[in-house]
C-alpha cells in the first residue's frame, strides 16, 4: 500500500510538472511555486537525515575500533563543529563557520578537484593511442587545440590559433551538442520510467 501511494504521488506530481510547461495559468503557476517551496523543505530535511546517517555510520566505525577510525573521528568533529558554530555564531563573514569554510573546506575541495587533472591526463593517454582512423583524428584534433591555444601556438604557425578556434567552434561544438541531446533523451527516458512506475528506486 505504501509503495502504491508513493507511485501515485510520483505519477501525479510528474505529470503536473510536465503539463505546467504547456499550460500556463495562474492556478498552475501557483501550484508550481508551492511545489518548489515544498521541494526546498524536502531538500533541507533530507540534508538533516543524511547528516544524522553520516554521524551514525562513522560512530559505528569508531566503536568497532577500525584501523581508520581516525578519519571517522575527524569527520564527526568537523560535522559537529560546523553545526554548532553556525547555530551559536551564525554564518556571517566574520563567523567561525565562514572561517572554517574558507580556510579548511574550500582548500580541501580545490585539492580534490585538482586530482581530476591527473585522471583526465591518464584517460587522454589511453584514448589517444592511435590504433584506428577515428583515434588518429581525435589525437590530431587534441594536438591542434592544445598547441594552438597555448602561449607558443603562434610561434609554431600564425594560422594555428585560428585553426584551433575553428575546431572548437565547429566539430567540437557539434559533438558537444550531440552528447547533450543524448543526455536530454536519457533524462526524459529515466523520468518517464519513474513517473510510470517502471523504475522505483524510491521504494
Amino acid at each position: 500500500m505504501t509503495n502504491r501511494l508513493a507511485w501515485i504521488a510520483t505519477l501525479v506530481t510528474g505529470l503536473f510538472m510536465v503539463a505546467q510547461y504547456f499550460i500556463k495559468t495562474d492556478a498552475t503557476n501557483a501550484v508550481y511555486t508551492t511545489l518548489l517551496d515544498y521541494y526546498q523543505i524536502v531538500f533541507a530535511v533530507s540534508m538533516i537525515v543524511g547528516g544524522i546517517g553520516l554521524l551514525k555510520q562513522h560512530s559505528l566505525k569508531v566503536q568497532r575500533s577500525s584501523q581508520r577510525r581516525g578519519y571517522s573521528l575527524i569527520t564527526i568533529a568537523a560535522i559537529l563543529f560546523m553545526v554548532i558554530a553556525a547555530v551559536i555564531f551564525g554564518t556571517g563573514a566574520t563567523s567561525p563557520y565562514q572561517w572554517a569554510f574558507n580556510n579548511l573546506q574550500a582548500p580541501m575541495q580545490a585539492t580534490t578537484f585538482s586530482l581530476l587533472a591527473f585522471f583526465v591526463a591518464s584517460a587522454a593517454y589511453r584514448g589517444f593511442r592511435i590504433k584506428s582512423a577515428p583515434a588518429f583524428v581525435l589525437a590530431l584534433a587534441a594536438v591542434i587545440v592544445l598547441v594552438g591555444k597555448s602561449g607558443f601556438g603562434e610561434m609554431v604557425s600564425q594560422q594555428l590559433p585560428a585553426i584551433a578556434g575553428w575546431v572548437l567552434n565547429n566539430p567540437s561544438t557539434a559533438a558537444k551538442r550531440g552528447i547533450l541531446i543524448g543526455v536530454g533523451i536519457g533524462s526524459v527516458a529515466t523520468a518517464l520510467r519513474v513517473i510510470l512506475g517502471i523504475e522505483r528506486s524510491y521504494r
